[in-house]
């Protein structure tokens, strides 16, 4: 149950930041304007609270291990968001990253 709600905590996350992330680059690369933009800063905002929710009390170890996320999650945005077509090293990569993650959170430590 404690990988589970991990994971979704991941991938709220991800969704926080990425999408943040995007409406902020549409707001300005897009000139879509600053509702766009404010809307990003705060689902930025949100990421950074949904982060804190994560059962392992490490900063550094969670912030790295969003990274991974983000990697991945930037990707599959950019396909659903964007239309962009990712090549095998862009999969490869974030599948890595994923791994990475996984290694991070999930390995079995002595406490």
């Amino acid at each position: 149950m404690l990988v589970a709600r991990s994971v979704a905590l991941f991938a709220v996350a991800a969704l926080f930041e990425i999408g943040g992330a995007w409406l902020v680059w549409q707001g300005v690369r897009e000139h879509k304007g600053w509702i766009w933009i404010g809307a990003g800063v705060i689902a930025l905002g949100l990421y950074g609270f949904v982060a804190t929710l994560q059962p392992d009390g490490e900063f550094g170890r969670i912030l790295a291990a969003y990274g991974g996320v983000f990697v991945a999650g930037s990707i599959a945005w950019g396909v659903v968001a964007d239309g962009y077509r990712p090549d095998r090293y862009d999969i490869i990569g974030a599948l890595i990253c994923l791994v990475g993650m996984a290694v991070l959170i999930y390995a079995p430590r002595d406490h």
